[in-house]
């Protein structure tokens, strides 16, 4: 209870307060903008208009969370192919099912984040690490070869029945960690790049968070909503390689 301890004496909050950290997968460890944008290249070749990047991922914001509330218990590979479809129809632009089912089955072309993986490796020397992400299973195995490090526990919206920012996600994280490895709440902090999908539903479930801001030099939300409010965070990394440096001071300025 080491960091709800420093919450109730008004003490800094460490990283090495923590024994786990949960991570949101795609945004934050994989670079899905890139990977989108990529796989929506052949709907935007059949455009006559102009749209930005930003643009672009914000019409992908707007279908993905709009799809995801209608078919919460849906496979994402299979989600991610409707939002293609919404997205054809929102821009006017014919479409087929094949080229939107292969939209769907894009994950595992999605590059990782430069630093994700030696940063994970690293970290992996001092936490528990677990995923909790919008995804399926399937999917997920194909981000987990790039990422390169053994994770000690992996949920996925497959196995919960709805997306994040559902309340039921960040229960059944909870739940199981407390169930399979015996951490509290003040054992976790939570690690993610969307205020919208995770830092809000965290702070919603009392967990302590990182706000690693993939986007800090952009001026938009992107591929996600923006969040209810104004989420809290504890630490703001603008990359998993600031994430790990500061852990690592932290660590020799114990010794």
């Amino acid at each position: 209870m080491q960091s709800e301890g420093r919450r109730r004496a008004g003490c800094a909050m460490k990283l090495t307060d923590f024994k786990v950290l949960t991570f949101d997968c795609y945004g934050t460890l994989i670079d899905w903008e890139t990977g989108i944008l990529a796989g929506v290249a052949p709907l935007l070749a059949k455009s006559h208009g102009t749209m930005t990047r930003e643009e672009i991922l914000e019409s992908f914001a707007r279908e993905e969370s709009a799809q995801e509330e209608e078919t919460p218990a849906m496979l994402y590979s299979q989600l991610l192919a409707a939002v293609y479809k919404r997205l054809a129809r929102s821009w006017g632009i014919a479409s087929s099912d094949e080229v939107a089912k292969a939209f769907g089955a894009s994950i595992p072309d999605w590059p990782e984040f430069p630093d994700s993986a030696e940063a994970l490796q690293y970290l992996h020397g001092y936490y528990k690490l677990v995923i909790l992400s919008n995804v399926d299973r399937v999917s997920f195995r194909a981000s987990n070869a790039r990422l390169k490090v053994t994770f000690d526990a992996i949920y996925t919206a497959q196995d919960i029945g709805s997306y994040k920012p559902s309340d039921r996600n960040f229960a059944y994280l909870l739940k199981h960690l407390q169930d399979d490895f015996g951490f509290g709440k003040a054992d976790i902090l939570h690690v993610a790049q969307s205020l919208f999908h995770d830092h809000a539903p965290a702070n919603r479930a009392g967990l302590a968070s990182a706000w690693i801001d993939r986007r800090h030099a952009a001026r938009s939300w992107g591929t996600t909503m923006a969040p209810p409010g104004t989420p809290r965070y504890d630490f703001r990394f603008e990359s998993m390689a600031a994430f790990a440096a500061a852990h690592a001071k932290e660590i020799r300025s114990r010794a």
